[in-house]
């Protein structure tokens, strides 16, 4: 498995997200329709160790600590494991000292003294929140900065206010798949490549959608989040491209779900995949593994662009 350059360390090329882990506000119940319990996913974990990707990604608003406290159950008495989890300025509210105690709390489930990557999860007011990474970085308890949905003003800006402590910002976490390229287009990854940040990518299979799972005949779970963006109508306008992703999945013996990984690893980011069968982590190995030509890849985004399906959660501002 080929790492990743993550400043003095390396990290795997694919980091497994655990947003769809436990049940409860913002949780997988609500989201994805789970209802997963630590009996269940613990052989998910097992595998990921097993097979070297060792970096995970959580935060304390996934189902409100569930998705921590089942991920801090998993790590106990382990020092192989890297952490990234977030604090979210909508829980905040006018506690000035909130990103410690947030920080505190998720430190507190996941039981370790440090974690690897703290992202602050929105950019809701940046010069008020990136001056609190400060004081945690240089006590250890903050390895590496990052922020998330940022766009590149404000990914510039958090920079800046670190640099003037003399620390780095060390990586950007945005919303990035074939069907929503706003992160690229916006010259955020570039951002990202030239100033040795790296640039790790979410939804990159948007929730299913490009999976070949589900199509307008067997829609998402309804009463969903993710079904509600990718109604039957919208799977509908995807068939072109999945048929291109099928075709090139072939010459790979890949699925459709392993193309789209590659895909976002031959632009240079790391994917976050939701993960909560061992298949997924076998699923993770082999996508690793594809090299897509620049044809491919050309191939890919035209397809994906003829769609004219673009997806933004809720929660995301345009990025440019």
């Amino acid at each position: 498995m080929k790492l990743v350059k993550f400043e003095n360390e390396e990290i795997p090329p694919i980091a497994f997200g655990t947003w769809s882990w436990g049940t409860g506000a913002n949780g997988g119940d609500a989201v994805f329709g789970n209802h997963l319990t630590e009996r269940e996913l613990r052989p998910v974990f097992d595998a990921a160790m097993d097979a070297g990707f060792n970096l995970w990604d959580t935060a304390a608003v996934y189902g409100m600590n569930a998705s921590e406290m089942i991920l801090g159950s998993f790590i106990k008495e382990r020092d192989d494991v890297l952490i990234s989890t977030k604090f979210t300025p909508r829980m905040a509210g006018y506690n000035d000292n909130a990103v410690e105690e947030i920080l505190d709390g998720s430190l507190n489930r996941l039981g370790v003294d440090h974690v690897d990557i703290y992202w602050i999860h929105s950019p809701e007011d940046v010069k008020r929140w990136t001056p609190k990474l400060i004081p945690l970085m240089k006590s250890g308890k903050i390895k590496h900065a990052g922020v998330s949905n940022h766009n590149l003003e404000e990914i510039k800006l958090a920079s800046s206010i670190l640099a003037e402590a003399g620390l780095k910002l060390s990586a950007v976490q945005n919303h990035y798949s074939l069907l929503y390229r706003s992160s690229e287009e916006a010259g955020i990854i570039d951002y990202c490549h030239e100033n040795e940040i790296v640039f790790f990518s979410y939804m990159v299979l948007e929730q299913g959608a490009l999976t070949d799972k589900y199509s307008a005949k067997n829609p998402l779970p309804s009463g969903t989040r993710r079904g509600e963006a990718f109604s039957a109508n919208v799977l509908a306008k995807l068939e072109g491209l999945m048929k291109v992703m099928r075709k090139i999945g072939g010459k790979y013996n890949a699925s459709t779900a392993q193309i789209a990984t590659a895909w976002s690893i031959a632009k240079g980011t790391v994917p976050i995949i939701g993960v909560t069968k061992t298949s997924h982590i076998e699923a993770a190995i082999k996508a690793a593994k594809v090299s897509l030509t620049a044809q491919e890849i050309h191939d890919l985004e035209t397809a994906a662009k003829e769609t004219g399906v673009e997806v933004r959660g809720a929660w995301e501002n345009p990025m440019h």
